[in-house]
């Protein structure tokens, strides 16, 4: 019997790495799932004696000759793939069976493998005991506070997607100043020990200097009050100096980068005041990153128009080996008279599973779980979509303190107040980021704790509501057993199956007794 799934810390380090570096895929509640540990603990609640059987909330499917992935989304999100034999034992589980009665059947496997895999089974969150609750699992990270500071207003890009109306107005230095202050007061108030600073714009790379000199203040405050800080500039990538990129490098300053396509794929919604493409100043920036040892995040917003050039440029960033998040176009007061951005259902599934069939021919060795579908995440259960209205804070160059930056003009306080993050959470206008269990059409949903609705501004902007399911609900919904299919493949490809040891001979006669004695009286 063989089984696979994550043994590394993969999806543990994807908070840091991946998604959450792209404009808002900031999580508030992630409950990050690691390989499970079979303790003392665990092995006692698994008896001889005692009924198991299936989770309710299981998902399985086929993903190979032979091979089946199984996953909980709801309460664990553990996703492992099953051999045969291994699948063929889970199935005895389908009605209530002891592991005594499953010996009993089974006489061609040891008693003591049976119990190793069916605890094993039991610990990842598919099997469950007959007088157990059902519960997803809580959240263990602390909470970690996210601040977007919009150094300036002005850009030299003219995006068509871009929900900024531009102006040549900074953010001075001494609001800077007073912006941090605000995030690390509400930090302390909060008792939250990490804090991450969103760099952006506009295109904050334009003014470097300033970017620098608040950084270097936010390092001091954080180290006064012993707070953990990350921190990552948001730019179109465009023109990045060496002497930009050095200062990046010494104050270990993350870099998210846009990239919608290659040539024409990129320009045709990313181009320069003049209206020339922006595709080849940014592709040298990266290979300018890259040649200093520094790994841009790949920010890629999806609309109509660079859906066939999808496939070439996922085939780029995987030869680079760069991480990437795919952000689906969201219609905003800017955009909303460009008709050729907006995309159809069946448009995007189509192009998503193109993107897929390029992904599987060149497989990296990480989890890719969190960054394929638009605001979706699937290697653990959360509750809310993003950090609107709980562990985020967006400060405009005034100093205004909003939800979400793609609501930036509807400011509800100021970095003067005593705790402007306990002001965000309290206000009840404007965005809502409403847990996925309020939603209308999410509550019964199997994909509800990885999709959790989808981005609130947009369902707003759709529905005139918050609390109702994402317009993209039929796209996650045909997509995730795509995703799953890859991560299927990546485990069986890059993944040891896991082995479950023997207990010596004389052990396994006696235990197998046993079982039989308790057959008989079962």
């Amino acid at each position: 019997m063989k089984i696979w799934l994550d043994s590394s810390s993969a999806q543990r380090e994807i908070r840091g790495s991946g998604d959450c570096d792209s404009d808002c895929n900031d999580c508030a509640d992630y409950s990050f799932s690691s390989a499970p540990i079979i303790t003392d603990e665990v092995d006692g609640l698994v008896q001889m004696d005692r009924a198991l059987n299936w989770s309710p909330l299981l998902y399985i499917q086929q993903c190979g000759e032979g091979r089946w992935l199984i996953c909980n989304p709801i309460e664990g999100g553990q996703i492992a793939v099953l051999d045969a034999p291994a699948m063929a034992l889970f199935e005895l589980f389908q009605q209530p069976m002891t592991v005594g009665q499953v010996c009993h059947l089974r006489t061609d496997q040891s008693a003591s493998r049976m119990k190793s895999v069916v605890t094993f089974l039991y610990q990842c969150g598919f099997l469950r005991l007959g007088d157990e609750a059902l519960q997803m699992q809580k959240n263990t990270l602390p909470e970690q506070l996210t601040a977007w500071i919009h150094i300036t207003n002005d850009c030299n890009l003219r995006c068509d997607y871009c929900y900024l109306d531009k102006t040549r107005e900074d953010l001075p230095e001494d609001v800077g100043r007073r912006a941090i202050d605000a995030v690390f007061r509400s930090a302390l108030k909060h008792h939250i020990r990490s804090v991450k600073l969103k760099y952006a714009g506009g295109e904050a790379s334009l003014h470097m200097k300033a970017l620098t000199t608040l950084h270097d203040y936010a390092t001091r405050m954080a180290q006064e009050h012993d707070i953990k800080l990350e921190a990552v500039l948001l730019t179109n990538g465009v023109v990045l100096s060496q002497r930009t990129i050095n200062n990046l490098k010494e104050r270990h300053i993350a870099v998210s980068i846009s990239l919608d396509g290659l040539g024409l794929y990129n320009d045709s919604q990313r181009s320069f005041i003049n209206g020339h493409g922006s595709s080849y100043y940014v592709l040298r920036t990266i290979n300018r990153l890259l040649t200093n040892g520094v790994k841009p995040h790949i920010s890629i917003t999806v609309s109509q128009r660079n859906l066939d050039g999808l496939p070439e440029l996922l085939n780029y960033v995987l030869e680079h080996e760069l991480t990437f998040s795919l952000n689906y176009y969201r219609e905003n007061e800017c955009s909303a008279h460009i008709d050729d951005l907006r995309f159809a259902d069946a448009q995007i599934i189509a192009a998503m599973r193109s993107v897929f069939k390029v992904i599987e021919d060149n497989l990296p060795r990480r989890s890719l779980l969190s960054c394929l579908l638009d605001k979706a995440r699937l290697h653990a259960p959360h509750t809310h979509t993003c950090g609107v209205g709980k562990n985020y804070l967006v400060i405009d160059q005034r100093g205004g303190v909003a939800k979400c930056q793609a609501d930036i003009r509807h400011t509800v306080a100021t970095i003067d107040l005593a705790d402007p993050l306990q002001a965000i959470r309290d206000d009840r206008t404007g965005v809502q980021g409403l847990p996925v269990d309020q939603k209308e059409g999410c509550q019964t949903c199997t994909w509800r704790y990885w999709c959790t609705g989808g981005c609130p501004l947009l369902t707003y902007k759709v529905t005139g509501r918050y609390d109702v399911q994402s317009p993209n609900c039929s796209i996650y919904k045909a997509l995730f057993p795509d995703v799953l299919q890859l991560e299927a493949q990546r485990l069986l490809r890059y993944e040891a199956p896991l082995a479950f040891s023997e207990e010596p001979a004389v052990e396994q006669e006696e235990a197998c007794e046993a079982n039989m004695a308790v057959s008989m009286v079962l």
